[in-house]
């Protein structure tokens, strides 16, 4: 399974208006994967093909909303419009982050991806900003593809930017990072597009994410014929390869897939050296290891657990809320996350 994302830049001229010129070639190159894989699009593009009906737009939340209300029809026709010419439907899913957070939505949006692939309809995925209660300035659909990435199991996770891939320091693509680290976060650059909310920072975190769940993940671009047939083979762009670890996606259940896409956490906890080498022997949390509570979350909900020089090692489901575990803090035989609950990073 590949999922691959599309940013505002990619798919837009420079006034927002929708770049048919790369859809259609975006069409033809997947028509051609969608022979050999079940294909999640992620696109991004809507609020800019809409704002030019917004009058007097400004940029402001509410203006956004109903760019994003417009715009999502105009982008799914084009997609529509070049697809068609193989034969190959395709259905909008907007997601927002309940969709993933809730473990019951996430099986129901799970489902009818899989009813959708089974009938040949390739799915294009977006956030749904027209009612997100959040700021759309905070929204990236980098996040949304790699959840979908992680939670579904994908192969590949393809993350398309104009520049093509990851810049070293003459201006050249780096053809392979084998892990991101500070050193390989020190090559961005603070530029990115005036339309776009993300930026190579946001798909460099993501990478990481998602090669630590065992993904392959590219950077690639649209400037080059076969852009993305080439980039999945290696050809082109940026490629981060899966690590290795006995905890990678393959190997895991769905259900620890789902809980360590870590982005959708709730709260933090920090634990000491002992607690962290219990998780890595596939114990579980128990209060006397914890030493700070981040945030406030309730029963069930996903945390992030750090170690105490602040680095994250896993996440959790937390048996308790924020508030218990903080009570409890310290004590022994007190289980704030069970060992099945828990997914190491």
């Amino acid at each position: 399974m590949i999922v691959i994302k599309f940013g505002t830049a990619s798919i837009t001229h420079s006034d927002g208006s929708l770049n048919e010129t790369a859809m259609a070639d975006i069409a033809r190159q997947v028509a051609q994967l969608h022979t050999r894989y079940q294909v999640i699009l992620v696109s991004s593009g809507a609020v800019g093909a809409g704002r030019g009906l917004i009058q007097g737009y400004r940029g402001e939340l509410a203006q956004r909303k109903a760019a994003a209300a417009v715009g999502n029809l105009l982008l799914l026709n084009i997609y529509s419009k070049y697809f068609s010419q193989y034969n190959i439907p395709v259905a909008q899913a907007l997601c927002e982050r309940r969709h993933f957070a809730n473990r019951t939505q996430f099986l129901q949006l799970q489902e009818t991806v899989q009813e959708l692939w089974k009938n040949g309809i390739i799915p294009i995925a977006n956030e749904n900003d027209v009612v997100s209660d959040r700021e759309l300035k905070f929204s990236d659909n980098d996040e949304l593809a790699t959840l979908i990435a992680v939670g579904f199991g994908a192969t590949h996770l393809m993350l398309c930017t104009s520049v093509g891939g990851l810049l070293d320091a003459s201006g050249q693509i780096i053809p392979t990072i084998p892990q991101v680290d500070e050193a390989v976060f020190g090559l961005v650059r603070t530029e990115k597009s005036a339309l776009g909310l993300g930026g190579m920072a946001s798909k460099l975190t993501f990478a990481k994410l998602a090669t630590r769940m065992g993904i392959r993940t590219t950077i690639f671009g649209l400037n080059q014929p076969d852009g993305i047939i080439r980039a999945l083979d290696g050809q082109t762009g940026t490629t981060f390869p899966p690590q290795e670890s006995a905890l990678s996606a393959r190997r895991l259940p769905a259900r620890q897939r789902w809980l360590g896409s870590g982005s959708l956490t709730a709260g933090r906890l920090r634990i000491d050296a002992g607690a962290v080498a219990a998780l890595e022997r596939r114990s579980s949390l128990l209060a006397v290891g914890v030493r700070a509570v981040e945030g406030e979350f309730a029963t069930g909900e996903v945390v992030e657990i750090c170690d105490e020089k602040g680095r994250a090692v896993a996440v959790a489901r937390a048996r308790l809320s924020s508030d218990g575990i903080d009570q409890q803090r310290g004590l022994p035989n007190v289980e704030v996350a069970h060992a099945n609950d828990i997914v190491l990073l």
